[in-house]
Formats: C-alpha cells, sequence, structure tokens
C-alpha cells in the first residue's frame, strides 16, 4: 500500500459514521414589486447599448412598427402574434434568403433583470435560432409579466430540455486592443420593447 492509499484509508475510517453536512441555503433576491423587477430590467438592457422602451399592449403593433428600419426587409417566426405588415413568415428559409433579411421581430421566453438578458426557448413567435444570429437588427417584445429578478428564478422555470439562447444586447466581441466590434456572430442592433400596463 502507498503512503497516499494508507491516508486516504485513515480519512475514509474516521469520517465512517459522520453525517453529511446539511446544504447551504442559496440567497434569493427578489425585487419588493413587479414593477421594480422591470425596471430594473429595462435599466440592465441599456447598459448593454441596446434599445429599450416600455407600451401598453394596445400600443404594441404600432410600436414595433416604429422601431423597424424603413424598407427593411423583415422576416417573423412562425406563431408571431403580431401585425408586421410586408413581413415574411420563416418557414426554413434557406441560409441565403434569411442572410437577405435585414431585421427580424421574436417575442421571448423570459426576461431576467437582474443581468438584462432576454432568453428564448424557440417556442411559437420565437423562431428557430438562426432568427435571432442572422438579421442585423433584432425587435424582441417581452411581456411585462415574463421578467423575473434573476437567473436561478428563470432556470425555476425554463424546461432545460430544448434549445435555449440567452441574449444580452447586441451581439459585440473586443479585439485584442479592446476595440468593441458590433454584429460578429449576431444582430448590431437590438431593440426590446417590454409590454405592459405600468409602462410610462
Amino acid at each position: 500500500m502507498s503512503a497516499r492509499e494508507e491516508i486516504l484509508a485513515r480519512v475514509r475510517t474516521a469520517l465512517a459514521g459522520v453525517p453529511d453536512p446539511p446544504a447551504a441555503a442559496v440567497p434569493r433576491r427578489t425585487a419588493a414589486a413587479d414593477d421594480d423587477v422591470v425596471a430594473l430590467f429595462c435599466e440592465r438592457v441599456a447598459d448593454y447599448r441596446a434599445r429599450v422602451e416600455r407600451c401598453p399592449a394596445a400600443e404594441l403593433d404600432g410600436r414595433v412598427r416604429a422601431a423597424l428600419p424603413e424598407g427593411a426587409r423583415v422576416v417573423v417566426p412562425a406563431g408571431l402574434d403580431l401585425d408586421v405588415p410586408g413581413a415574411v413568415v420563416d418557414d426554413g428559409l434557406s441560409a441565403a434568403r434569411l442572410d437577405a433579411m435585414e431585421a427580424v421581430v421574436s417575442r421571448a421566453r423570459l426576461g431576467i433583470a437582474e443581468t438584462g438578458t432576454i432568453v428564448l426557448d424557440h417556442g411559437p413567435g420565437q423562431g428557430r435560432r438562426a432568427l435571432s444570429l442572422v438579421p442585423d437588427h433584432h425587435v424582441c417584445v417581452v411581456d411585462a409579466s415574463q421578467v423575473v429578478a434573476d437567473v436561478p428564478d428563470a432556470m425555476d422555470l425554463l424546461d432545460g430540455a430544448g434549445v435555449l439562447t440567452w441574449i444580452s444586447g447586441p451581439s459585440a466581441t473586443s479585439d485584442i486592443e479592446l476595440d468593441r466590434v458590433e454584429g460578429v456572430h449576431g444582430p448590431r442592433r437590438l431593440h426590446v420593447i417590454v409590454v405592459g400596463d405600468t409602462a410610462e
């Protein structure tokens, strides 16, 4: 028996019968009111150089149209319940056709206040992952009721079995001199519209 094996055997003997320590409780941070969570989400999204605005549900279609560049070729996912005139519904567009699209409008599964992150699980109205990566301008609609305080709260609500896309601002990276470059691996512009009756 080597010295290592002898030491480990002594440790195992000494620990025999000792109960496992209880798992430490993870503190959960939740805002005092739902509107506080939504306000924090909007602030954090703006910190990422994304455009963010709030509106009541009655104004949503008009706000979406106003967020799109004039004359842009727009693609929307199947199942999107918004009026986007002239938009092409993605039915499995080829890479070339998708690359020709200048903007996409989608919904989100969740918004995370603490990190300013949008989560897509690619259900109805969200589309496949390529839709959130290829067009240069992404308009994403988040319902105020979908905004949670932090990542643990989000994980409690997400199935986890499927593909998830986490978006924190427009696509950006930095070179060795720390010069910021946007749009390398996703949209250069992210416009988030938060829908809720408490919008200003």
